[in-house]
């Protein structure tokens, strides 16, 4: 008797599981994206401020760092920045008010271990950047020229948004 309930209960569940699981492709086919908003009018899948880079498939957000002032030498203290593969990397987005005119692409190179044993890179000489704004507070930036791998960073003010290419 039990083996039989048990055996009930099983298919029960199992035809629970099924209706559920294939009920959701089925209403995902027929919801409709949000409109409204700056941000879905100029680029799809950016919504809140910061830095982007686009890959193939689609936009990653790059977390900010923090930019130090120690003797007159500025540098961040890496975090463990995100790694993209260069050849998926196509171009950057930042997106909110932030005074371009500052605005600068920079290798990273080694400056020196701080207190507590976490390293710290300076700024090295700014890459040569395209910048065209897209809709309000929204710019896309490409290099000039090719990058090549290694670590670099997003430059306004005092944010960094750093990141390594592999």
């Amino acid at each position: 008797m039990q083996k039989g309930i048990r055996t009930i209960c099983f298919v029960g569940l199992c035809m629970a599981l099924f209706c559920l699981f294939s009920a959701a492709p089925l209403y995902a086919k027929n919801e409709k994206p949000a409109k409204g908003g700056q941000a879905a009018k100029t680029v799809q899948g950016i919504k809140d401020y910061g830095a982007y880079v686009k890959l193939a498939k689609g936009y990653v957000r790059i977390l900010p760092n923090i930019v130090f002032d120690e003797s007159d030498i500025f540098f961040v203290e890496s975090n463990n920045p995100p790694h993209y593969f260069l050849k998926d990397v196509e171009y950057f987005v930042i997106y909110g008010p932030h005074d371009m005119a500052v605005l600068t692409v920079n290798p990273m190179g080694f400056l020196q271990v701080s207190s507590i044993g976490k390293p710290r890179f300076a700024f090295g000489k700014p890459v040569d950047v395209d910048v065209k704004q897209q809709g309000k507070d929204m710019y896309i930036i490409k290099p000039k020229g090719l990058l090549g791998r290694g670590y670099y960073s997003i430059w306004i003010n005092d944010t960094a948004w750093d990141f390594l290419l592999d």
